[in-house]
């Protein structure tokens, strides 16, 4: 059985998440380094690691918190009634997935895990919003030629392509929105 979590534990950790997100608000995602969180939340750098085995872990948790907290808003949209209804709600989330390359990176390098000790925020994002789509597309009228779990699987796997595209130089130019429209009606609303 594990042990209880101690208060001050709880309370340096949050401690070193507030100055994080206090910094990242200021300054963005890129720009935060571990010696200014430490100096802001007034503790020693052996502390932080004593919480966070490094930078990356401590985005991990920051950024799967912000977008759980945009699942739990479009957990709270009514089923989309057609593609552009579905692109709309998953819009924020997009946004905030892209709002800096250095965002997207760490999103792409946590969102699966090769072991399941390993799974941390980021990747229960990622299943948390295969569950939210395929309710979604389960009572929704798309397809019904293939299971609401492969459909949902078919919408993330397009999502990341989409916002992959986005930072590439050579696909840029054509807006999220409009290139996600064009590949989830061809999966989603296939003609004939």
């Amino acid at each position: 059985m594990k042990d209880a979590i101690q208060p001050r534990t709880l309370k340096t950790r949050a401690k070193l998440t507030g100055a994080a997100e206090a910094l990242i608000a200021d300054h963005g995602y890129d720009a935060l380094r571990v010696d200014e969180v430490v100096k802001a939340a007034g503790v020693a750098k052996g502390t932080f690691f004593a919480h966070f085995k490094d930078k990356d872990a401590l985005m991990d948790l920051l950024i799967g918190a912000k977008i759980d907290g945009l699942l739990d808003d479009l957990e709270r949209q009514p089923v989309p009634n057609s593609t552009a209804d579905l692109i709309a709600a998953m819009d924020p989330m997009m946004r905030f997935m892209t709002c800096e390359r250095y965002v997207f990176d760490v999103i792409l390098r946590h969102s699966g895990a090769a072991m399941s000790d390993q799974i941390g925020p980021i990747a229960n994002t990622f299943g948390r919003h295969l569950t939210v789509v395929a309710e979604w597309l389960r009572d929704g009228p798309f397809r019904r030629d293939i299971s609401a779990l492969l459909m949902a699987e078919g919408v993330q796997a397009f999502l990341v392509q989409v916002m992959a595209l986005h930072f590439c130089a050579i696909h840029s130019d054509v807006d999220m929105q409009d290139r996600l429209q064009v590949y989830l009606d061809a999966w989603l609303m296939p003609k004939g």
